[in-house]
């Protein structure tokens, strides 16, 4: 229960956010799915680029280097790549998808489905108080990463709406690039081991939360339609 609490509540305060037009609840259960089920191929994708990149032909690099090929590439390339493709599979031609801010509606259920199965499996191998430090780390991070693919998510429903193709394949680019660099960064300062990096991953956590937060609700704030 402690694995799945957090990012239950994390999508309902992002939904009640959407107060011009609720989403329907069965699109909702079928983008949560979708995010659970997004581990799968993430689980595989990135084995195989452990083996083949980061300890094939990136073995011989430094240490700093080999791990930022593994948590920019081999882990937030192939997470939120994953998670964007299973978003635009059950949300982009859904009849609901008619306002902006449903786009990060959507990213936020997709990412905290993923991070959902993710903490279960966290907790199953750590115990219980994995899941405590998760929840105030990588689950908010889960939710801060699906804010910013949705925001851009959305930009590029709009152009595509409006006939806009370039605009469209830009927004579509960051949806996915804004989230990767924001995500790369997290496990890749969290993996340093010195009190400096320590400090900057902590001063990290806060002024993102702080800037996710704000952000959200001035993106709630300025909703409009597609």
């Amino acid at each position: 229960m402690m694995a799945v609490i957090p990012p239950l509540y994390l999508i309902y305060r992002v939904y009640k956010l959407d107060s011009i037009e609720r989403e329907p609840t069965d699109l909702m259960i079928k983008l949560l799915i979708f995010g659970v089920l997004s581990v799968i191929p993430t689980a595989l994708i990135e084995q195989l680029l452990d083996s083949f990149l980061v300890n094939g032909i990136c073995a011989g690099l430094p240490q700093t280097q080999k791990l930022a090929v593994q948590f920019f590439i081999a882990v937030a390339w192939v997470e939120e790549g994953c998670k964007h493709f299973f978003l635009k599979r059950g949300s982009w031609n859904h009849p609901a998808f008619d306002f902006r801010f449903d786009a990060i509606v959507y990213s936020v259920v997709v990412s905290l489905g993923f991070a959902a199965l993710e903490n279960i499996m966290y907790v199953m191998q750590y115990g219980v108080q994995g899941a405590l430090i998760r929840a105030v780390t990588a689950i908010p991070g889960h939710c801060i990463f699906g804010i910013f693919m949705g925001h851009y998510y959305g930009m590029a429903k709009m152009a595509q709406r409006r006939g806009q193709v370039g605009l469209e394949k830009r927004m579509q680019f960051m949806s996915l690039f804004i989230p990767i660099i924001l995500h790369g960064f997290y496990d890749f300062a969290a993996s340093m081991e010195n009190e400096i990096w320590s400090l900057a991953f902590i001063a990290y956590i806060i002024i993102l939360d702080i800037f996710a937060i704000r952000s959200i609700k001035r993106f709630a704030s300025e909703d409009t339609p597609l």
